[in-house]
């Protein structure tokens, strides 16, 4: 997938996963507003010019901690990650904040998965309101 690039203001959880920094939040598909998009992303470091990681990182961990080798357990297993970090509430969650993302992975689920049926993956910076 090309490259792709939002921009939005919504609620994000931003959490630790192996090393990285993760923000996860939710887009729709439509006018509908139900969040059918899951947006898992690495947060970008402010400063850092050289700080590309582009989402890959989830993947790979989804490979070698979780185990899995097909994208759709791939998909899955990162979702979890991030649905559970906003669950237990126990990290950073920022009700209203803007950001601006650097898609480059998007997965179709072949079924809905935690009120998601399509995972997007990237970069992200975050900019407090």
């Amino acid at each position: 997938m090309p490259l792709t690039v939002l921009t939005a203001t919504s609620r994000v959880t931003v959490f630790p996963l192996e090393g990285l920094t993760v923000a996860y939040t939710t887009q729709s598909s439509d006018e509908r507003g139900l969040g059918d998009i899951g947006l898992v992303t690495v947060v970008g470091k402010e400063g850092r010019e050289g700080d590309q990681d582009d989402g890959d990182a989830l993947w790979q961990l989804a490979r070698g901690l979780g185990g899995r080798t097909n994208g759709g357990d791939q998909a899955r297993w990162i979702i979890t990650q991030a649905s559970r970090a906003r669950t237990v509430r126990a990290y950073t969650d920022l009700p209203c904040v803007k950001w601006t993302a650097h898609v480059n992975r998007r997965f179709e689920l072949d079924a809905l998965f935690a009120n998601h049926d399509i995972l997007m993956t990237g970069r992200i910076a975050l900019m407090r309101l």
